[in-house]
């Protein structure tokens, strides 16, 4: 089975500038036993976490590594869910993460002004307050820049002898057989592996090359994420309001800073993303209100078109779809980027025990375990998102009661409020916590 993906990826040069990067030499095949196509968050991710369950893997990225850590690249932050901190640091990431992670204490979630912010405008009297000192010691994550974690990534995949990145180099195509998956790269080097793994993105040419359809729709949203240095502390505290055009988050980083990620129609984002300086800290500020003091949108402004897909399979012979490639959410609740990482969890630890036990890592009986495993959660998850973006992206009076009134009963209902921190926090899963894969309890793959 051949999957020519050419087209879909960029001119670039095939010079490496990492230490662990390897020299692409035209005509090379290189013979490892896991091969992922996407250097990005999840799929390095994935790479250490094979690596640390004794499964040799070679990572293959179109961009050049020093790219995606320049801090031009990638305004976003992520909000890192405590199970997946605990993986983190399983994998050794976490000392290079630590100084640039800012612990969530708290979550305030409100409709239009939240308790704690200006006054102006029409507030309602109810509010969701999460308090990390509920349901333990731990915070209830960490936000950290995209880039660091890029950069943390990257200096443990050097110290790992069992992964190799190879960056910057296309995929031309993929062709899998009855024995493995083979990757010939637009330098002409080749990589064959018992399996191959899709981490290339919501726009995955391996999953397009493979006929993986897709059920998508968009939410004529786009997200605005800009960061905002401010008089006062955060103390940890996120912030998130429902406006009528879709949620305003505002997200603790390390200092005074926070990152905003502001929800806009589709068709009125242009306008607020072409405003000047002046006028654009404006218009963030009478959003945010005053509850931190004086707010200045600093650095540069980015945009993200938002939407909902899911691929109604996440595998096919030798291959199998992880992370964004598979499923892609509304950023309502900040789960996209930790439903990647529990792919990663589950996935690393199928492939992991099926190794140990000298079976085949790549036979369809293996991949459709990790298909079983992490399907419903992801479907399910992307569904509750969904009803939650169309219940709260809107000024329809009965609606705004209803919403309005199911967050002051879950605020109110204590067992029901922890229920929801524990799933937030990616402790919660079919068959309780010990169906958790062991990197998400914090244990050795």
């Amino acid at each position: 089975m051949a999957m020519d993906i050419g087209s879909n990826r960029p001119e670039i040069s095939t010079m490496n500038t990492k230490p662990k990067t390897s020299q692409s030499n035209a005509g090379q095949i290189i013979e490892t036993e896991a091969v992922i196509v996407g250097g990005g968050l999840v799929g390095l991710t994935l790479a250490l976490a094979l690596a640390r369950g004794g499964v040799e893997c070679v990572v293959i990225d179109a961009l050049d590594p020093a790219v995606v850590t320049d801090a031009g690249f990638d305004g976003r932050v992520s909000a890192i869910a405590f199970a997946s901190c605990r993986m983190f640091r399983a994998l050794n990431m976490w000392e290079y993460l630590g100084p640039h992670a800012q612990p969530i204490n708290d979550i305030v979630v409100s409709d239009s002004k939240g308790p704690r912010a200006s006054d102006k405008g029409a507030a309602s009297p109810f509010f969701l307050h999460f308090d990390h000192r509920e349901i333990g010691d731990e915070p209830l994550g960490h936000l950290i820049e995209n880039r660091h974690t890029r950069m943390a990534q990257q200096k443990a995949v050097e110290a790992e002898p069992l992964v190799t990145l190879i960056a910057p180099d296309g995929v031309m195509g993929v062709e899998r057989d009855d024995t493995g998956a083979t990757a010939t790269m637009r330098s002409g080097t080749k990589v064959r592996g018992q399996v191959v793994f899709a981490c290339d993105g919501r726009g995955s040419p391996l999953r397009e090359a493979a006929g993986i359809k897709m059920i998508k729709w968009s939410y004529k949203q786009v997200g605005i994420v800009t960061t905002v240095e401010h008089e006062k502390p955060h103390e940890g505290v996120a912030q998130e309001y429902f406006l009528p055009s879709g949620p305003f988050a505002i997200l603790p980083m390390v200092g005074n800073r926070s990152s905003l990620v502001w929800t806009e129609a589709a068709h009125l984002a242009p306008a607020f993303l072409e405003l000047d300086d002046a006028r654009f800290a404006e218009e963030i500020a009478t959003r945010f209100g005053d509850y931190l003091g004086k707010t200045t949108p600093v650095g540069p402004r980015w945009s993200y078109p938002l939407g909902l897909q899911m691929a109604q399979d996440y595998v096919r012979p030798r291959l199998a779809l992880v992370g964004d490639a598979a499923h892609g959410v509304h950023p309502i609740a900040g789960q996209g980027l930790n439903l990647g990482l529990r792919d990663v969890a589950a996935l690393a630890e199928v492939i992991v025990d099926t190794a140990r036990l000298g079976l085949d890592i790549g036979s369809m009986d293996t991949l459709k375990r990790y298909e079983r495993w992490r399907r419903f959660d992801n479907t399910a998850l992307a569904a509750g998102m969904d009803a939650l973006v169309h219940l709260f992206s809107n000024d329809i009076t009965p609606l705004r009661h209803a919403r309005d009134l199911g967050l002051g009963i879950v605020n109110e209902v204590g067992p029901l409020r922890r229920l929801f921190m524990r799933h937030a926090g990616g402790t919660v899963a079919l068959g309780g916590e010990e169906n958790l894969p062991r990197l998400l309890r914090g244990e050795a793959v």
